[in-house]
This record gives C-alpha cells, sequence and structure tokens, in this order.
C-alpha cells in the first residue's frame, strides 16, 4: 500500500432513485477501489467512527466515501424512522455512481442501523466483495414498546403518527405506522442467510454496549456463512474509549480487501467486471 500518497477530499452530491441529492465525503487517494461508509441511527457522514476509518485508509492508500443518508445530514429528502430499504438503494445510488466512474468499491462499512443497511445491502445485491458491520442489531422487534412506550400501537392508530420529543421538549423526529412496520417486518436473520457466500463479513461490537446487546454480533456469527467476528472488550456503542482498537480490528480485513481486489485486477490484466 502507498503509505505517503497524497489524498483529496472532495464533497459530491449523488442522486438517488427518488430524485434527492446525496451528499457524501469523498477521500480520494486516487486508488481505482473504494470504501463506502455508511452512519447509524440520525448521525451523519461526520460521525466520528466514519472520520477515523476515512483517516486511516488514507494512510493506507485506499479512498473511501463517507455518505449521508438520504433525510440525513446535508442529503436532501426527509428524515424517516426505519427507512431500510430507502438506505439500501440509497448505497445502490452511490455503487453506481461510483462503478460507473470507473471505481471498483470493495466494500461497505455501516455503523449501528447502518450496519443493518450494508447487510441488508449485500442480502439484496451480491456484487460488494465484503461488508463491515461495527454494532448493529440481530433483532429488529426488540425494544419497541420500551423505546416508545406500551400503548404506542394505539397512539399510532389515533393519530397515524407519534412525535418524539427531544429531553429538551423539541421534536426530534415523527413515528410513523409505516415506518413502524418497516422496522417489525425487517427480518435481519433471514436476509442474511441471502448474502453471498463470496462477499465477506466482518462484525465487529464492543462488550459494553449501552444500545446492542453484544449477543447480537454472536448471532450474526451464527448465521452469515462467510464470516468473521471481533468482539472488542470494554467498548461501548460509539467506542468512545475505543477508537484505535476499532480501527485495529477493521483495517487489516479492509486491506486484504484491497490486496485481493489489486490481485484479481493485475490477473486479469486491469479489467473491469
Amino acid at each position: 500500500m502507498n503509505m505517503n500518497c497524497t489524498t483529496t477530499q472532495k464533497k459530491l452530491s449523488i442522486p438517488n432513485k427518488h430524485g434527492e441529492k446525496l451528499v457524501g465525503m469523498l477521500h480520494d487517494t486516487a486508488s481505482p477501489q473504494l470504501v463506502i461508509l455508511c452512519h447509524g441511527f440520525r448521525s451523519s457522514k461526520n460521525d466520528k467512527i466514519l472520520l477515523n476509518i476515512a483517516a486511516a485508509l488514507e494512510k493506507e492508500g485506499i479512498s473511501a466515501f463517507r455518505l449521508d443518508f438520504s433525510g440525513n445530514g446535508e442529503s436532501e429528502g426527509s428524515f424517516q424512522f426505519a427507512n431500510y430499504s430507502r438506505e439500501v438503494e440509497d448505497i445502490r445510488s452511490v455503487f453506481e455512481y461510483f462503478t460507473e466512474s470507473n471505481r471498483s468499491p470493495i466494500a461497505i462499512v455501516g455503523h449501528s442501523k447502518g450496519g443493518d443497511a450494508v447487510l441488508l445491502y449485500a442480502s439484496k445485491y451480491h456484487d460488494i466483495p465484503a461488508v463491515i458491520n461495527l454494532s448493529s442489531p440481530s433483532d429488529l422487534k426488540r425494544g419497541m414498546e420500551d423505546r416508545f412506550g406500551k400503548d404506542i400501537w394505539k397512539r399510532l392508530k389515533k393519530d397515524g403518527h407519534v412525535d418524539v420529543i427531544s429531553n429538551t421538549g423539541e421534536c426530534e423526529y415523527r413515528l410513523t405506522e409505516e415506518g413502524m412496520r418497516e422496522r417489525l417486518n425487517t427480518d435481519m436473520r433471514e436476509a442474511c442467510r441471502s448474502i453471498d457466500g463470496n462477499c465477506k463479513v466482518l462484525t465487529v461490537h464492543g462488550t459494553a454496549d449501552e444500545v446492542i446487546p453484544v449477543g447480537d454480533a454472536k448471532e450474526f456469527a451464527k448465521i452469515v456463512r462467510n464470516h468473521q467476528l471481533k468482539i472488542i472488550q470494554g467498548a461501548n456503542h460509539g467506542y468512545t474509549s475505543h477508537q484505535e482498537e476499532m480501527i485495529l480490528a477493521v483495517l487489516p480485513f479492509l486491506k486484504e480487501c484491497m490486496s485481493r481486489a489489486s490481485t484479481l485486477a493485475s490477473s486479469c490484466g486491469g479489467c473491469s467486471d
């Protein structure tokens, strides 16, 4: 890998299939391959985890693209709870954009809810060589009543939506019946069984995750065929005090993906798929 490459950062706007502009930041090392980085729930491309992974990839000469899903960050569209199918299609739009620009996405990385999105992408589109799932839930039905109250369905039936209010009294987002149903009807276990055996999957999770139990990572390890599992002792959901350990878990996997992609390109004389 080129440890002394010059990297340029450029903000890109990529249209999705709904006519919305998806905004992201390209860390361009001039490598023909790149890694797509996806944020979690109500986050953005500027999440510390994504920034640190992009910086680590830069040092290895690997390009990266930090994406804002539609309705998040700087991207167009309205924020929607769940929205997994739309996020999968956002990834698809980015994948196709770079493929048409003669770049090869070699891996997709997602944190938390973004981890589910990248797994769902791999289950639907069998064209990504590798996926990294950072601290995502394997059971999307769990915890909804604890999160929104036992009367959540009654309130949703009454008005069709519920406004989720923050501690400061502001409306954080609107929960709709449609969004709740998509969440409950998204079966991560079934989806993971559909991931191609040639797609390498890495799951990273912390033992002190206060949002998603570490047992969810072990559940993915049971289901996904071509799977590696890295458990980080003491790490919480955001890897607050364990960013370096998280990078050390992720980077060798991505470097191997890059090396494999380069070998394949050399063996076919630089041909493209």
